[in-house]
């Protein structure tokens, strides 16, 4: 949530941090700003809306300055509105500050300020951070120890960034919670950003903030302390993936292009991994802690959104393959319920970014309570990757569309190859496993069929734009995906949708069923493929219109279904990989079609990093 970047450096900061915050706007784009210190004082230029609108007024009011800071905004605290845009600044207007959060005890704060005359322009908890800092700051004071005295007094999650003409030069950033780092250029210039896309035009070298760091960046670089002002060192890491990942690369949508980049990025996520000989696989990430694995009795999966569908489809592996006990939780409520966690247990978080608010929470506590705990990351160097005791990543590349697509294929495959590492120490034999490894060898290939059949679904779309609701049954391991192709179509194209086990049909969610009703089914050839062919004859009598996806010719369903989507068939493990797909592309040609923001969908942003 939110984008953050800053620059100091010998360049006009304007255009480099506008060009951070466009790389940035998937996290945000209720409003964007930007301040510069140029000089004289801090120039702010803001806008509500997206970053267009910002644009044309830097065009118009021409800010200048090499030391600056700027932010695209997902509204927590007050409407996305010109006056709730950030940066927010001091009463007398010379210090400037941006934050990605949620400031706790921002009421508190307001209330002793306002009552010794600090007035406030804007429904923000942020705002209450600028005036506290102005109301701490002894002339005389460098500005980084003024904001550390300040969030000594804060409670809550922030990321932020403050620039001051009254210590003109610098930025001072600080992080508990909302993850930010420092991009370390190589021309005298240093650069912040919340994530790496911020700052990948002009470094690969990026060091990443701990939770309690504050760091002072200038011209002759960065220096790292914790909000106690002892100073500290933090790991550079080298950004692996290019500028054009973070490019559309000739696709109108970034959400399109990465539904199309799936065949290239599974093949990412399994190169190097898979020992067909062996039947299994190689995981450098956990290769060090077998001894730990070996004694795991239970596996509790915490995830949200996308990556919880994902740990459902975890659940259905390894208890099939490497009987385990899985139990699977809303990141978001794991905490609060007092679980029962014991020795022997293992908590495996499941993170796109690495940065979900919840999920990281859910992490610590585990982690507090004496348990080991795994992730399944994309971004390399995110703070899940960091906390976790091991794990592995996606290697699947940046994902921008703010709906994820390639991240959930690549976390079913990453899922796949723990399972299989899990249970050729456990109970697979080497043949099942070289099954798995060749049936994951030919999946990019099939993911290429499925993608052939983009006009066939574009052609579907168009037929049923107009609805209003959408119905997604399946059973077994195709109930997630049916959540999740109800997901899809919920984020982009604003189509009420929802996922059932096609069994619970009946229990409830038939009496929705009429001729308006679009029933898409799950149905490929499989274990229970005579059970969901019976919850076809049960929609059909009802009028319902049945877009059904199967695995071969399904000749029984001639007359029975409306339209059929044809996808090559794999082992059950990987099926729900081939089904996904044709659901992504339906949604995308949805809201297409229904003129809806593909990339910047409303109310959402990519990376939830507030609770």
């Amino acid at each position: 949530m939110c984008g953050i970047v800053g620059y100091v450096g010998p360049e006009e900061a304007g255009p480099i941090l506008l060009q951070g915050l466009k790389r940035l706007e998937y996290r945000g784009y209720d409003s964007a700003g930007i301040a510069l210190l140029n000089g004289s004082g801090v120039q702010v230029v803001k806008r509500s809306g997206k970053l267009s609108s910002l644009e044309q007024a830097v065009q118009e009011d021409s800010p200048s300055g090499t030391c600056g800071i700027a932010h695209t905004r997902w509204a927590t605290h007050g409407a996305p509105n010109q006056p709730n845009a950030h940066p927010h600044t001091s009463s007398q207007g010379d210090i400037a500050l941006v934050h990605n959060g949620i400031i706790e005890n921002a009421n508190d704060i307001r209330t002793q300020l306002s009552a010794i005359g600090y007035v406030f322009t804007s429904e923000t908890d942020t705002e209450a951070v600028v005036h506290l800092i102005d109301r701490l700051w002894v002339e005389g004071e460098p500005l980084e120890d003024v904001v550390a005295a300040a969030l000594r007094r804060v409670e809550g999650a922030y990321g932020i960034a403050v620039v001051s003409s009254r210590d003109p030069g610098k930025i001072v950033i600080a992080r508990n919670g909302s993850p930010l780092l420092i991009g370390v250029g190589k021309n005298g210039e240093t650069l912040a950003g919340s994530d790496a896309a911020a700052v990948i035009a002009l470094t690969r070298d990026v060091v990443y903030l701990d939770d309690g760091d504050y760091a002072v960046l200038d011209m002759d670089g960065y220096r790292i302390k914790d909000i106690h002002g002892a100073q500290v060192s933090r790991t550079t890491h080298e950004v692996t993936w290019d500028l054009e990942a973070i490019e559309k690369g000739g696709y109108e949508h970034f959400m399109l292009k990465e539904i199309f980049e799936q065949p290239s990025s599974l093949r990412d996520v399994m190169r190097g991994r898979l020992m067909e000989e062996d039947g299994d696989s190689r995981l450098g990430g956990i290769a060090h802690h077998q001894p730990n694995l070996s004694r795991v009795r239970r596996v509790v999966i915490t995830a949200c959104g996308t990556s919880w569908h994902a740990a459902l489809l975890g659940e259905y592996m390894i208890e099939e393959l490497a009987r385990i006990p899985v139990e699977v939780e809303y990141a978001s409520e794991f905490r609060y319920r007092n679980p029962v966690l014991e020795d022997g247990t293992l908590v495996l978080a499941i993170s796109q970014s690495g940065e979900t608010a919840d999920t990281l929470a859910a992490l610590r506590e585990a982690k507090h309570r004496g348990i080991s705990t795994m992730g399944v990351v994309n971004v390399v160097g995110s703070t899940i990757a960091r906390e976790t005791d091991y794990g592995i990543y996606l290697h699947a590349g940046p994902e921008i569309g703010v709906a994820s697509t390639k991240a959930f294929t690549s976390q079913l495959v990453a899922l796949a190859l723990v399972t299989l590492n899990i249970g050729r120490r456990r109970h697979l034999s080497v043949v099942q496993g070289g099954g798995i490894v060749r049936a994951l060898k030919e999946l990019p290939d099939q993911v290429e069929k499925v993608l052939e059949l983009d006009s066939q679904i574009r052609s579907l779309a168009e037929a049923y734009a107009d609805a209003r609701n959408f119905l997604y049954l399946g059973r077994g391991l195709q109930f997630p995906v049916a959540l999740e192709g109800a997901l899809k179509l919920k984020e982009v194209s604003y189509i009420h949708a929802e996922g059932y086990p096609a069994a619970e049909m009946k229990h409830g969610p038939i009496a929705l069923i009429d001729e308006d009703m679009p029933v898409v089914v799950l149905a490929p050839r499989d274990a229970v493929y005579q059970k969901v062919v019976s919850s076809i004859e049960e929609v059909k009598a009802r009028r319902g219109r049945i877009i059904a996806v199967v695995t071969d010719e399904a000749s029984e369903l001639d007359g029975k279904v409306d339209h059929i989507i044809r996808v090559p068939q794999t082992i059950a493990l990987l099926q729900p990989i081939l089904t996904t797909v044709p659901l992504q592309l339906l949604a995308y040609h949805m809201a297409m079609i229904r003129g809806a923001d593909v990339d910047q969908p409303r109310n959402l942003a990519k990376s939830v990093t507030v609770e």
